[in-house]
C-alpha cells in the first residue's frame, strides 16, 4: 500500500506549512508551470489542506499565463517563460485571481529536452507575492540529471520559499 505519493519528509515540510500558514490566519495559492501542479498537489495532499490552501493555477502554456494569472504577453515575448519577470507576475496574477494572502509561483526547464546556452534544462524561476507585501524572487540552477528529479527539486525549494514567508513553525 501507498502511503502519499511524494516522499515523507516532503510532506512533513508542506504539513508545517499549513500549519503556519493557519496559524497565522493565512491562505496560501500556487501559480505552477513546469511543476505541472505538483507543488498544488503536495499541499493538498495533507488532510486539512483546504482551510489554508485557496485554488492552485497550472498555467503550462504562455496563453495560460496570460488568460488566468494577467501575465502581459509582451513580457513573455521580452523575457521568455522561464524568467524572473514572469515568475514574478505568475505569482502577483495569482494574487489578484485569489481570494489568498501568499502566492507560490515556479517556471523553469525540467528538460531533457528546451534548454539553451542561456537558459539551460533545470534553471527554474521562483516568486513568492504576499498581499500588501513585496514579492521575493529566487531562481536556482538544479543539476539533477532527469525530468522527475528536477521537478521533485524545484517542489523542495517552492515549500523553502513558503517556509521562509511564514516563518518558523
Amino acid at each position: 500500500m501507498v502511503d502519499g505519493i511524494f516522499p515523507p519528509a516532503l510532506r512533513v515540510r508542506a504539513a508545517d506549512v499549513l500549519a503556519a500558514a493557519g496559524r497565522q490566519g493565512l491562505m496560501i495559492t500556487t501559480a505552477e508551470s513546469c511543476t505541472g501542479g505538483l507543488v498544488a498537489g503536495l499541499l493538498t495532499e495533507i488532510a486539512g489542506s483546504s482551510s489554508v490552501f485557496e485554488r492552485g493555477f497550472v498555467t503550462y502554456s504562455n496563453a495560460a499565463k496570460a488568460e488566468l494569472l494577467g501575465v502581459p504577453p509582451d513580457l513573455l515575448a521580452q523575457h521568455g517563460a522561464v524568467s524572473e519577470a514572469v515568475a514574478r507576475a505568475m505569482a502577483e496574477g495569482a494574487l489578484a485571481h485569489a481570494a489568498a494572502d501568499l502566492a507560490l509561483a515556479v517556471t523553469g526547464i525540467a528538460g531533457p529536452g528546451g534548454g539553451s546556452a542561456e537558459k539551460p534544462v533545470g534553471l527554474v524561476h521562483f516568486a513568492l507575492a504576499r498581499r500588501g507585501g513585496a514579492t521575493v524572487a529566487l531562481a536556482q540552477q538544479f543539476t539533477e540529471t532527469s525530468r522527475s528529479t528536477i521537478r521533485l527539486a524545484a517542489i523542495g525549494q517552492a515549500i523553502a520559499l513558503f517556509e521562509q514567508a511564514l516563518g518558523p513553525s
